[in-house]
């Protein structure tokens, strides 16, 4: 298996939230790890960057790291949903590995996990999606 790891440091920065992005690729599947809070300050840089990067790369497989986001609204739900809408209009997938405490919470209320397959490893979500 031939594994490419692309790496891509994305700040942003909307009032006193943070939010950072990181990218990898395996082989066709992109992995967005965040860090921070995914709310109404941070959600269209974040809808841009990944959009762009899916298709930049024409990726149809995304898998969404939340094990560092600390708090997430429902312009984080907006974000999540989007991927899902655009990705599986064309054939593709999302999938979201590491949700805990208050996000996982988040998810669960918002009946996301009926149409978002969430795992609790990174070789879950690669394996599955």
């Amino acid at each position: 298996m031939i594994v490419a790891l692309i790496f891509l440091k994305i700040i942003v920065i909307r009032g006193h939230n943070n939010m950072y992005l990181n990218f990898e690729k395996i082989d066709d599947k992109l992995i967005v790890h965040l860090n921070g809070e995914l709310d109404h300050h941070s959600a269209q840089e974040v809808r841009n960057r990944i959009d762009d990067r899916l298709e930049r790369e024409k990726i149809k497989k995304l898998i969404m790291d939340f094990s560092g986001v600390t708090f997430m609204d429902s312009s984080g739900i907006g974000v999540v949903i989007g991927r899902y809408k655009k990705l599986s209009a064309n054939g593709g997938k999302v999938c979201v590995v590491n949700v805990k405490g208050t996000v996982n919470k988040v998810f669960e209320l918002s009946g996301m996990y009926k149409i978002i397959s969430s795992y609790n490893s990174f070789e879950q979500a690669v394996n599955n999606i």
